[in-house]
């Protein structure tokens, strides 16, 4: 009764197992390659929407007028009383009049220009700088958008094998399951004994215990791909079309190299941090020089008195003026200079620290890229031996010739040669989208 139970139970969670990977008549009808979950992502992945945003700020930061190339101009207006009372000596006959309660006005509109027409280049280094930022807000979108096609590469193959993987499981469970009953008719017939049977049906737990397990794994996947494709329900099913890990085994030495010098995102950005560095010295050094300003005007005055001969007086008319200064001394100047030549030898430093990191991180993933294609050679020979001799393992099985405990290795032998072609597979994957990150050629899996 408790061996039909176990069955049962095992059975059904199969059968659970089984439901949750049948895609929706959606799905089956659409099945999703690498290239379309890509764009996708690259349309509502959060983190490269919130870049291309920041991008568009340093592109609406970048002008002339941002940098101060051109005048303000002001328009206001103003009104002004006062009341007061006045007492008044004449100088000869020093006699004195007094008025109480004066009440004075004046009220005034114009339009002011202001504007620098120089100030030691300051405003066009400025206007450098914003440039400067906008194309670095172009290229950390670039950074952004391809840390995550890489990602989402890496964990699109990462789905496929936990999938294979967990056929591979499945496979295991229907061998184990087929050791059992022909362990269990063995025994009815007096062939095999009790402990053969009880090991058998260990193997069948232990099998089917991994098989549920990995489903927990393939879940977590598929639950980090909706993730990264921002999708509304985390736990939506997918029907990916690849079912095996192709790996690119043409990728060339010399061609990673080039493009890693001469597109690698990251390395653009230390120049043109450089190139800010730099910036900043001249921003210092135009201090050296003197500056000029322009102001002008149109308004209209007007003031009512409320003594004296004149009762009121208006004005309407243009002024005018420039205004030339110089500083002198400041006591900062020399000391801001010598950090700022600082800064410039510092991002030249950080810029060859950065090629040196690329250059190793590029050596250190072709190595292992080479290394794993010749894994997956090896494994591939090894796979076909292992077919081999479990074949052979289960005819003598059959026979009554071979124990249980040897066609149980000749199993475990056939599913870890499968699960090591398979690893080996997608570290080889893993270190192919490293390459093509690091060489900024990840934009091939759009292809």
């Amino acid at each position: 009764m408790k061996r039909a139970l176990l069955t049962v139970m095992l059975l059904g969670a199969y059968a659970a197992a089984g439901a949750q990977e049948m895609p929706s008549a959606r799905e089956a009808s659409a099945p999703l390659t690498l290239r379309k979950c890509l764009e996708i992502g690259l349309e509502q992945n959060y983190d490269v929407r919130i870049v291309r945003n920041e991008e568009q700020i340093s592109d609406n930061d970048a002008t002339p007028g941002n940098a101060g190339m051109l005048p303000t101009i002001g328009l206001s207006a103003g009104y002004t009383g006062t009341l007061d009372n006045d007492r008044t000596t004449t100088p000869r006959e020093g006699d004195a009049v007094s008025e109480s309660n004066v009440y004075d006005q004046t009220a005034s509109v114009g339009l002011a220009v202001n504007w620098t027409l120089f100030d030691g280049f300051r405003i066009r280094t400025n206007y450098k700088r914003l440039k400067e930022m906008q194309q670095m807000g172009a290229l950390k979108t670039r950074i952004t958008i391809e840390d995550f096609m890489a990602s989402l590469t890496a964990e699109y193959y990462n789905y496929i094998q936990q999938t294979l993987r967990l056929q591979n499981f499945r496979y295991a469970v229907g061998l184990s399951r087929e050791r059992l009953r022909i362990t269990e008719a063995r025994v009815q017939v007096g062939n095999f004994s009790r402990l053969d049977l009880l090991q058998a049906r260990v193997d069948f737990n232990a099998d089917s215990s991994k098989y549920m397990s990995q489903h927990e794994l393939v879940t977590a996947s598929r639950i980090r791909i909706n993730e990264l494709l921002a999708s509304e329900n985390l736990d939506e099913k997918l029907c990916i079309r690849d079912t095996l890990i192709r790996v690119n085994s043409t990728l060339e030495w010399s061609v990673l190299l080039e493009k890693t010098l001469s597109a690698n995102a990251s390395l653009l950005m230390a120049e043109h941090d450089n190139t800010l560095a730099e910036l900043d010295l001249k921003t210092v050094q135009a201090r050296n020089y003197p500056y000029v300003n322009l102001t002008t005007g149109y308004g209209y005055g007007y003031n009512r008195y409320g003594t004296g001969a004149n009762r009121s007086r208006g004005t309407l008319g243009l002024n005018a003026g420039v205004q030339v200064g110089f500083t002198i001394f400041d006591g900062n100047r020399r000391r801001e200079q010598r950090n700022a030549r600082i800064g410039i030898d510092n991002a030249r430093l950080t810029r060859q620290q950065l090629e040196q990191s690329l250059r190793a991180d590029l050596s250190n993933f072709w190595q292992a890229y080479r290394n794993n294609l010749e894994v997956i050679l090896l494994e591939e020979e090894n796979l076909i031996a292992a077919k081999e001799n479990y074949e052979i393992a289960m005819e003598r099985y059959l026979l009554g010739d071979l124990p249980g405990i040897e066609m149980r290795e000749a199993q475990k032998s056939l599913l870890d040669a499968e699960e090591r072609i398979l690893t080996a597979q997608y570290n080889t994957k893993l270190c192919e989208i490293s390459l093509q990150q690091i060489s900024g050629n990840i934009m091939v899996y759009l292809e």
